[in-house]
C-alpha cells in the first residue's frame, strides 16, 4: 500500500524515523494500529451510550445542565486544592 503526505507530514515522518532508528513503515504500522485501537473503543463506547439510551436505561440530560454540572465538579476540585 501506498500513502501520501504532504510535504511537511512526511519531514516530521523522515525526522522521527530518523531519531528513532525506526523505518516510517513500521513507525506508520505502529501509528495505525493505535488509531484503530482507539476508533473501536470509541465506537464500542457510543453504541453502548445508546443502546442505553434507547432501553431506557440511561436517561439523556440537557446540554445546559452536563455543563453546570461539569462547572460545579470544577469549582468544587479548586476549592479542594486549595
Amino acid at each position: 500500500m501506498e500513502a501520501h503526505f504532504p510535504p511537511d507530514v512526511e519531514k516530521m515522518l523522515n525526522d522521527l524515523a530518523a531519531q528513532s532508528g525506526r523505518g516510517t513503515d513500521e513507525l506508520l504500522q505502529d501509528a495505525f494500529a493505535a488509531y484503530f485501537e482507539e476508533l473501536v473503543q470509541t465506537r464500542d463506547l457510543l453504541d453502548s451510550r445508546y443502546d442505553g439510551l434507547k432501553s431506557g436505561r440511561l436517561k439523556p440530560i440537557d446540554g445546559e445542565e452536563a455543563f453546570a454540572r461539569l462547572k460545579a465538579k470544577t469549582e468544587a476540585q479548586r476549592n479542594r486544592s486549595t
